[in-house]
C-alpha cells in the first residue's frame, strides 16, 4: 500500500512513518466499468485516489446533456474540493473502465491537511492548475474553430496519458466519441468530420484499442 501511495503525488513527499500512517486510513476498492462514484449536488464525504483504470469527472446540464471536464487515471486524485469547502459535489464522477482507487474518509482528509502542510500545499497547487485548465477551456470554446478543439483535446489526452515514439503518440482509448466530443465541447456530427478528416490525412489512426497520432503530418 505504502509504494502505491507514494506514487501519487500529493503524497510523494512524505516519509516512510507519515506513508505507514497515511496507508491505515486509506481503503482500497474496487469498481466496475461506468460505476458512478458521486454525483453532482450531493454532498461530498470521500477523496479518492486513482490506483489503475481511469475515471471521467463531469457536468450535466438540465436537458440532460453531459460536459466532461477531465479525465484521471494512475497516480491522479480527485474529489477534494466539496470536502474542503463543505458544499456540494461541484461535479460528477464515474469510472471510464474497470478501476482501483483509494479512497479516505472526509474527516481523514481534513485531518490530513490540517497535520501536513506539504499535503495542503499540493492541494492547493493542484486547484490552482484546475483553474488554469478552466480558464484555457473557456478561451477553447470562445476562439478555436472545432477543427483546432479536437485536436488540442486528444493532443492533450495523449500528452497526459499516452506513449510517445518519436513523432507517433499512442493512448488507449478508454473515451467513445460521445464522450470526445463532450471534452472537446462540440456536437458529435462536427467531431465526426473532424476525425475522418484527421483520419484522411493519416494524422490520426483508430483502432478498436487505442488510436494514434502522428505529430509530423501535423504540422
Amino acid at each position: 500500500m505504502i509504494d502505491i501511495i507514494k506514487k501519487v503525488p500529493l503524497f510523494s513527499q512524505l516519509n516512510e512513518e507519515q506513508l505507514g500512517a497515511l496507508a491505515q486510513i486509506c481503503t482500497r476498492r474496487t469498481f466496475t466499468r461506468s460505476t458512478v462514484l458521486f454525483s453532482e449536488k450531493e454532498v461530498g464525504s470521500v477523496f479518492y485516489m486513482v490506483l489503475s483504470g481511469s475515471v471521467k469527472i463531469f457536468t450535466t446540464s438540465s436537458s440532460g446533456e453531459e460536459k466532461i471536464l477531465s479525465i484521471c487515471k494512475s497516480g491522479e486524485s480527485f474529489g477534494e474540493l466539496s470536502l474542503i469547502d463543505g458544499k456540494p459535489r461541484s461535479a460528477s464522477a464515474q469510472t471510464l473502465e474497470d478501476s482501483v482507487l483509494l479512497t479516505l474518509t472526509g474527516q481523514n482528509f481534513l485531518e490530513l491537511l490540517r497535520t501536513h502542510f506539504d499535503i495542503t500545499l499540493g492541494i492547493m497547487q493542484e486547484l490552482s492548475s484546475r483553474l488554469r485548465d478552466t480558464n484555457q477551456q473557456v478561451f477553447d470554446l470562445t476562439f478555436l474553430d472545432a477543427r483546432t478543439r479536437v485536436i488540442k483535446s486528444l493532443i492533450k489526452m495523449a500528452n497526459k496519458h499516452g506513449l510517445r515514439n518519436g513523432n507517433t503518440i499512442t493512448i488507449k482509448l478508454v473515451l467513445n466519441f460521445d464522450e470526445i466530443s463532450q471534452l472537446a465541447g462540440i456536437q458529435k456530427v462536427t467531431l465526426m468530420q473532424v476525425i475522418r478528416d484527421l483520419e484522411e490525412k493519416q494524422i490520426l489512426i483508430i483502432s478498436s484499442s487505442d488510436f494514434k497520432i502522428d505529430l509530423a503530418k501535423l504540422r
